[in-house]
């Protein structure tokens, strides 16, 4: 390397005061032989042949680049000239970069005519340029750094067609505030809903004696948790879960479910129809009557019927036991099931004895009400 190329020293003083005071007489004598004109096309070889600032100081007598072009190609000439001496690169890093880009800015027309080249070659900014010439990391913000690590990860996951499937996954139908038709079916019988079948067991197989079932209340809250995760679209119910053992919860599971359908069992358009055959007088002409409503209703409304009526029925039969006779049932289901989707305060008060009466019914004859029977009278 030619004994002219500036020392370490020497490229800290230009990158710190932005002149040439601190360079040798030589090297100011030597830049008056030549013009600007004469080293426009001054190639690299000739800068390492020559001297670096030699040409430097040619091209601009401030010491300052005169555009991006002229900019870069220094820095590369620094850095090459850098390592040549043995010296660390990393030096012109940060602090010389800024004080670089400041001399640019200073020097570039205020009203310059930007970059013509695309924007997304722009979009880098000429600080990271630079920090790419002189080998340097381009700095980021923590939050940059946490989404670099996000697209990192995502590449490892699974192939995209396997990501799609998944969320294609269908899930159940919600349990609870939909028709009963919408509902998820049970596995022996499609008409009645799986939540009704899984409540009916689980009193069944554990309640049965248990005193004032459905009458005394569960726990809201775990009430709650249970229809959250039934109405998630749940296909199959684990019994063994601990939230199913709590009786009152279940029997009060049941009952919002019911509360919650958006068409009542007895159907709207059935309802005046259940409430002014209750009050027929003649009671055989009631019982027909109302045997007769309950086998026109819709398929789904029916089953499910018959299905709840059955279980009440095996409830009453131990009332010794729990203390719930047809008359207490009733009392409990009654305002639950007979019922219009706008219930009114007036109809609740005016028709109230018409619901008791007619679930109490219901329970007390359930075998005629849904079999294949004669005609009979009210007991």
């Amino acid at each position: 390397m030619p004994s002219r190329v500036p020392s370490l020293r020497m490229l800290r003083s230009f990158f710190t005061d932005g002149s040439l005071d601190s360079l040798g007489t030589s090297e100011d004598a030597r830049s008056k032989r030549h013009s600007t004109s004469d080293l426009s096309d001054v190639p690299f070889s000739a800068v390492r042949k020559e001297g670096w600032l030699h040409c430097k100081q040619i091209l601009t007598k401030k010491g300052k680049a005169e555009d991006r072009e002229d900019m870069l190609a220094w820095i590369k000439v620094i850095r090459e000239n850098s390592k040549a001496e043995g010296e660390d690169p990393g030096f012109a890093s940060q602090a010389l970069i800024n004080k670089k880009l400041n001399d640019y800015r200073k020097v570039s027309p205020a009203g310059a005519k930007p970059d013509s080249s695309p924007k997304g070659s722009r979009g880098l900014g000429i600080r990271a340029e630079f920090l790419k010439q002189t080998g340097t990391s381009v700095p980021r913000s923590p939050r940059q750094d946490a989404a670099v690590a996000k697209d990192e990860s995502s590449s490892q996951k699974a192939p995209w067609g396997i990501n799609i499937m998944k969320k294609n996954k269908k899930s159940g139908p919600r349990a609870f505030g939909v028709r009963l038709e919408d509902c998820q079916p049970a596995p022996d019988n499609k008409n009645v809903p799986l939540i009704v079948e899984a409540c009916c067991k689980v009193v069944e197989d554990r309640g049965l004696e248990y005193m004032g079932i459905y009458r005394v209340p569960g726990n809201n809250a775990v009430v709650s948790s249970l229809q959250e995760q039934l109405n998630k679209g749940a296909t199959e119910i684990n019994l063994q879960d601990e939230r199913w053992q709590d009786l009152n919860v279940i029997s009060s599971l049941l009952k919002s479910f019911f509360r919650k359908l958006p068409e009542p069992l007895f159907t709207d358009d059935k309802y005046n129809d259940f409430i002014e055959a209750n009050r027929i007088e003649d009671a055989s002409e009631r019982m027909r009557t109302l045997r007769k409503l309950i086998r026109d209703l819709p398929g789904h409304y029916y089953e499910t019927l018959k299905f709840l009526v059955g279980h009440l029925k095996t409830i009453a039969d131990h009332s010794e036991k729990n203390k719930m006779e047809p008359r207490n049932l009733a009392l409990v289901f009654g305002p639950t099931l007979v019922r219009t989707s706008e219930d009114n305060m007036t109809d609740m008060v005016t028709h109230m004895p018409d619901r008791y009466k007619i679930v109490e019914t219901l329970i007390q004859h359930s075998d005629w009400f849904f079999s294949d029977k004669e005609d009979k009278g009210e007991k």
